[in-house]
């Protein structure tokens, strides 16, 4: 009879950055390992548990024994498995005696068609696979879990024994595995399966909890050891907490799901406590104070209603008792080292100006075929410059702030990317690297520079991961651009691509973010033109990657667009042109869309299919003069007109950027496309004839091609 299923591992303190994913694997393998072997339905119901020192899985309708399996199993061919009068042959008895089986089931096998088409026939043998009891299923899917497990550094321990030695996460101390209220008698890691486990190291009624039932176990963890088992639970009730508390204060904890999943895998039972400290360490960026607090302390600062760090935190405490006075003053007292740490970093990392610390970026390495972080701010600034260059120059015009002419913009733009990485040297971000960037603008605001300078500076690593603000201000755009297309052109000239899932360099998210910045600030810019003015800067460091960078673009710009919504018919229509500039692109895709909600669409696609493929298969050079003389049928002379009626107005449209009605104009070339192929015969025997019809088509191709390729519309 069916009956639920309680698997718990009792481990010490597991990491916490790796639990959540540790206790989803563990309970997401052995499930499947249940249900594969028929133990358990496919629809069973699998709960995962996690905490610091436990991973469990509890599964719904679990079999003491799966059901038996008729299995048929191909042994040999014919002429192998049996001689001319029928008998077996020696190969055929090695084969059953492998299987379990003697020469009396010779009479009982199946000569029929091998199904691989290898031979005429082959021996067949029908038998009956029982099916695993619970202990054996369970076994295999405790041991298959084990293995599996995403562990991130393994730990080599000794049993009781000692001399065996035992390879995990964190040593073991307790199995359990409950079928109902029965144990299933399994192993692991050098243990046992029993009915108990043990509860918090404090805060639990009884320390040792012997659990009822697989479906009590929760529950009496909970009551009896003081232990929340489930990961979601646990951080539902660590979040309600964390809410309630900031509300008393009218005060905002700072929104951090890494940080909620950490401390999520450092507490059995949370208690939330509510801290402060010392309102001049205020004076300190904000930055700072949180990254501290967060990074080294896991906790969570509190936020006033415009968003400003207030002098309150909360920590999440794995104890809870009457007075938390003790508590709450031994957390104020480890913070306040660490603050005063950033408060002497700021305050002395500010005795230096950044132009100061330019020098010393000669002295950072960068990579060692691409020279120093000073080579790599010189190339910056030039690729930057070159930039400008190219907004100033644009066939679009690109409006500026009015007193930030492309002069004054040059300037600001070379400054702040001549300072962008001077941070680096300073004592804050060397103890927090992740301050880069903005520690530069701090420091720039404190010298008195230009606070468009500032915001560059601040601004310049951005976007630095998918759906972060893109860069506030017109310097700091073109510095990002600079920035991100020296790291890509430097990387791919010297062969450093990405490589399946290894990134190591962030590429992906350099082209990602060049790609962002192009198309949602619609930049005047052609990508061929902007990887073109990022390479003299290199001279002969690196080779020429153009072609290799602009296909990667292209790969990582087709991947964004279908994450985007956009189907991938749509995608390859626009991209299919390998349009230069991006700024275009989601113009085009959405006249795509709408060109393909029209009744003429389809039969416009197919037809565009087809006038490429004839124009493919055109030997030497395609003719291009349309000659009027030479329409000799009607349908011809009707296409020819209806051509010259509509290409001029989808391609007025097509330069103002009206890709939409560019497209929707094409509409009307449908009839006169259908009847020209109904009706004439695009080869004729005739050479000019031939030649002017080619001509013809031709002229329609690139009519209808401006926007996108239409063929890749059709089905």
């Amino acid at each position: 009879m069916s009956a639920n299923l309680l698997v718990e591992l009792f481990v010490e303190e597991l990491p916490p950055k790796a639990l959540k994913k540790l206790g989803e694997s563990f309970a997401t393998v052995l499930a499947d390992s249940l249900k594969a072997q028929g133990l358990a339905a496919a629809d069973a119901a699998v709960t995962s548990f996690a905490s610091p020192r436990r991973l469990g899985v509890h599964v719904t309708g679990v079999l003491p024994k799966a059901a038996d399996k008729a299995v048929q199993q191909k042994l040999m061919p014919v002429a192998v498995a049996l001689t001319a009068d029928g008998q077996a042959t020696p190969a055929l008895l090695k084969k059953l005696a492998s299987i379990g089986a003697g020469p009396e089931v010779v009479p009982q096998l199946k000569r029929q068609p091998d199904p691989t088409g290898k031979g005429a026939e082959a021996l067949f043998w029908d038998s009956v696979q029982p099916g695993a009891t619970l202990a054996q299923g369970l076994q295999k899917a405790l041991d298959d879990t084990l293995a599996k497990l995403p562990i991130p550094k393994v730990m080599t321990y000794q049993l009781a024994d000692g001399w065996t030695d035992v390879k995990f996460v964190r040593p073991a101390h307790g199995l359990v595995a409950l079928h109902g209220s029965e144990v299933v008698p399994v192993q692991a890691l050098g243990l046992s399966s029993g009915r108990t486990t043990q509860g918090h190291r404090f805060e639990a009624v009884q320390p040792t909890v012997s659990v009822d039932s697989a479906d009590s176990y929760a529950k009496q963890l909970f009551e009896q050891g003081a232990v929340i088992a489930g990961f979601a639970e646990r951080r539902a009730e660590i979040s309600r907490q964390l809410k309630g508390a900031a509300d008393a204060l009218s005060l905002t904890p700072i929104d951090d799901e890494a940080l909620l999943d950490e401390v999520t895998a450092l507490v059995e039972r949370p208690n939330v406590l509510t801290c402060a400290f010392e309102p001049e360490f205020l004076a300190v960026p904000q930055e700072c104070l949180i990254l501290t607090m967060k990074a080294n302390q896991k906790y969570f600062p509190l936020l006033d209603a415009a968003g400003k760090l207030t002098r309150h935190f909360l920590v999440v405490s794995n104890i809870a008792p009457a007075d938390a006075s003790a508590v709450t003053g031994g957390n104020e007292r480890v913070v306040r080292p660490r603050l005063a740490d950033a408060k002497f970093f700021f305050d002395q990392d500010r005795k230096k100006k950044l132009e100061d610390r330019l020098p010393g970026l000669a002295k950072v390495v960068y990579h060692g075929k691409l020279g120093s972080q000073g080579e790599r701010t010189e190339r910056v600034t030039a690729i930057a410059h070159a930039i400008v260059n190219q907004l100033s120059m644009a066939t679009l015009p690109y409006t500026v702030e009015a007193d930030d002419e492309f002069k004054v913009l040059d300037s600001k733009v070379k400054q702040a990317a001549r300072l962008a990485k001077c941070d680096l040297l300073t004592d804050m971000v060397g103890e927090f690297p992740e301050l880069q960037g903005i520690m530069g603008g701090y420091y720039a605001r404190h010298e008195g520079l230009r606070d468009g300078v500032a915001i560059a500076i601040e601004d310049h690593y951005k976007p630095r991961f998918a759906g972060d603000a893109l860069p506030r201000n017109h310097t700091g755009t073109v510095v990002a651009l600079a920035d991100k297309l020296e790291t890509l052109v430097g990387l791919f000239g010297i062969g450093q691509l990405p490589t399946g899932d290894k990134d190591p360099f962030a590429l992906r998210r350099h082209a990602l973010g060049v790609i962002r910045i192009l198309v949602e600030k619609n930049l005047p810019l052609e990508l061929p033109a902007l990887i073109a003015a990022a390479l003299p800067p290199f001279g002969e460091l690196i080779q020429d990657p153009s072609e290799a960078l602009l296909s990667f673009f292209a790969d990582r710009l087709a991947v964004s667009l279908r994450d985007q919504g956009y189907s991938a018919q749509e995608v390859d229509a626009v991209l299919g042109l390998q349009p230069t500039r991006l700024g275009d692109v989601p113009k085009r895709l959405e006249a795509v869309r709408a060109f393909a909600a029209l009744p003429e669409a389809a039969s416009l696609a197919a037809a565009n299919k087809r006038v490429g493929n004839i124009l493919k298969k055109v030997e030497g050079e395609l003719p291009t003069e349309v000659r009027p003389e030479l329409l000799q049928e009607a349908a011809e002379q009707a296409l020819a007109k209806a051509i010259a009626d509509v290409q001029p107005q989808a391609d007025t449209l097509f330069e103002q950027h009206d890709y939409t009605g560019s497209l929707q104009r094409l509409a009307a070339l449908k009839a006169p496309v259908d009847a020209f192929f109904d009706d004439v015969m695009v080869n004729a025997e005739d050479p000019a004839l031939r030649a002017n019809r080619l001509a013809l088509l031709g002229r329609l191709h690139a009519a209808m091609n401006r926007v996108a390729d239409l063929s890749r519309l059709a089905s």
